[in-house]
């Protein structure tokens, strides 16, 4: 299976937002790719204060188009995440939505851990405008069981693991990871989420200035289950595309059954 993360630099501009990732999606499809993974807000990355004019319902227009998009290319997409609009009026879901070919949503999953952390000198509280999701959530790629997550969730390995127990052979990270903290944890951190769960990761992420001073690492990136990086993105709006060997992840769990290993009762009485 070959998957695409495309790598943007969405701003303020919904209309031009949707208008990159139409063409960036149109042009993953014509490298042959199957599942096509969009970054974290690609339809809004501005300002606070203009979340509530940003924010849609999951099947809201900006959804419309890459469901559109999904069935006039017959491929699956991953509308990386959006602000969707809640029963507060002053409150979001940061909320990820996966097309099938024929364009129908199969898979919503709303980010559950919300970042309210220092990265550099800037500080961000995502609770301020965010609710946080209460649920794992996988989806089917062509019978390819797939864990959906955003960003933050990265840092959080009980959640993978979870996912992988669940039967994900595939962990999709829409990010807007800070330039801060990316340069040197971004990388690290996808590797062993594919490492310590035998499992393919294909991140896509924000690049580049935002909001006016607001900076993303991007480097979009797709890893095998041995923690091999298979593809990278350069820096500016592009995308990475590799050919997933479907058969690693059996192979690796044969080689390292950590799956097997574990002792959960043990785990629980540590908490």
């Amino acid at each position: 299976m070959k998957v695409a993360c495309v790598q943007m630099n969405s701003g303020a501009d919904k209309a031009a937002n949707v208008a990159a990732a139409a063409e960036l999606t149109r042009r993953a499809a014509a490298a042959g790719a199957r599942l096509v993974v969009l970054p974290e807000t690609w339809t809004f990355k501005g300002g606070r204060d203009g979340f509530a004019a940003a924010a849609e319902a999951a099947d809201g227009p900006s959804n419309t188009t890459l469901a559109r998009m999904a069935a006039e290319l017959g491929v699956y997409v991953l509308a990386g995440s959006i602000y969707e609009a809640s029963e507060r009026a002053d409150r979001f879901f940061n909320t990820s939505v996966l097309f099938d070919p024929a364009g129908t949503a199969v898979a919503a999953y709303r980010k559950i851990h919300l970042f309210d952390a220092v990265a550099g000198a800037k500080v961000y509280r995502e609770s301020d405008d965010l609710l946080p999701g209460e649920s794992l959530v996988t989806a089917q790629v062509d019978g390819l069981t797939v864990g959906l997550t955003i960003c933050y969730d990265l840092r959080f390995p009980e959640l993978y693991r979870g996912l992988a127990l669940r039967g994900a052979r595939l962990l999709l990270v829409p990010s807007a990871f800070t330039e801060a903290t990316g340069r040197d944890h971004w990388e690290v951190l996808l590797r062993a989420r594919a490492i310590e769960n035998g499992c393919f990761v294909a991140a896509a992420g924000q690049w580049g200035l935002h909001a006016g001073d607001r900076l993303c690492h991007g480097r979009s990136m797709i890893v095998d289950p041995w923690g091999v990086v298979l593809a990278v993105a350069a820096d500016g709006v592009g995308m990475c595309v590799a050919d997933l060997d479907l058969g690693a992840v059996e192979r690796v769990r044969r080689q390292l059954p950590v799956l097997d290993h574990r002792r959960p009762g043990l785990y629980r009485s540590w908490e």
